[in-house]
């Protein structure tokens, strides 16, 4: 089978028990870097030295059916440097390759940076979207943090130390200057912080320079109290502007908590003349 193994984000401590057992006993390793899987083995103590598979972003598709077909006659160890693979990491194409050719794939829980900043950062944790990496580019950046403007749940992104201010300033210009936030860095390192300010304070504070592994937490955009009629009558003022009425509905939902399918269903019967 295929076996997709969560590793530590920067504690060694925190290696599992089943990731120990499952290096000791791989044949074969899939590995994002093989040299962080050397150092790792050695850091742990392991003396097994299985066959190590690079697997990156550059030729994840390519090596995609080769490991598929190893894990149908053998188990294949699936690592990315830190967390668990598919996460921002390779091993999707693997997992969907996998999947499509009907061999098990199983995981080894263990350390998220995504789950662990989440519980940090002090906003809420019921309703969350991992959102990766922001666009590096200015311009795409500001789009897509638009159209996040009104998403109400907690979103989660990993960010470039290099980037994090300018980041950080163009989610104030989206989210707004006093949207609560959380920067998480070096997680379960020795010199982890966490700091929790307004987008606004804290792009200034990240003009300083900040270094390490960073994941950015961002409290939703608050759910505004409005009638169906008002809510409606949104959905159908969008439509006139030339946005697609089932993208209105869902865009109008967000913002209002309303659901979609109900202001759809209005949107449409408000457009029919009344029977006489």
């Amino acid at each position: 089978m295929l076996i997709l193994a969560a590793t530590p984000i920067g504690n060694l401590g925190d290696a599992t028990g089943r990731l120990r057992t499952a290096l000791e006993e791989a044949t074969i390793v899939a590995a994002e870097d093989t040299r962080t899987t050397q150092r790792l083995l050695q850091a742990l103590g392991i003396a097994n030295r299985p066959r190590l598979i690079a697997l990156h972003d550059h030729n994840e598709k390519q090596r995609a059916a080769e490991l598929v077909a190893l894990a149908a006659e053998q188990d294949v160890l699936l690592l990315s440097d830190a967390g668990m693979p598919t996460v921002s990491d390779p091993g999707y194409a693997v997992v969907a390759e996998a999947v499509e050719r009907g061999v098990d794939v199983t995981a080894l829980p263990g350390p998220s940076a995504v789950i662990t900043a989440l519980a940090l950062a002090g906003l809420p944790t019921d309703r969350f979207t991992f959102e990766g990496f922001a666009p590096r580019k200015a311009g795409e950046r500001g789009t897509v943090f638009g159209a996040l403007a009104s998403e109400a749940r907690t979103m989660v992104f990993f960010e470039a130390p290099s980037r994090l201010a300018d980041t950080l300033t163009a989610m104030a210009e989206a989210f707004g200057a006093d949207r609560r936030a959380a920067v998480c860095r070096e997680l379960t390192k020795l010199h982890e912080e966490v700091v929790r300010a307004p987008l606004g304070e804290l792009a200034t504070w990240a003009e300083e320079g900040v270094r390490g592994e960073i994941v950015v937490v961002v409290e939703g955009a608050s759910v505004r109290t409005i009638s169906e009629d008002d809510a409606v009558a949104q959905v159908r003022a969008l439509v006139a502007s030339g946005v697609r009425l089932k993208d209105a509905a869902g865009e109008v939902s967000r913002e209002t908590g309303l659901p979609s399918r109900d202001l759809y269903r209005a949107a449409v019967a408000a457009k029919r003349p009344l029977s006489p």
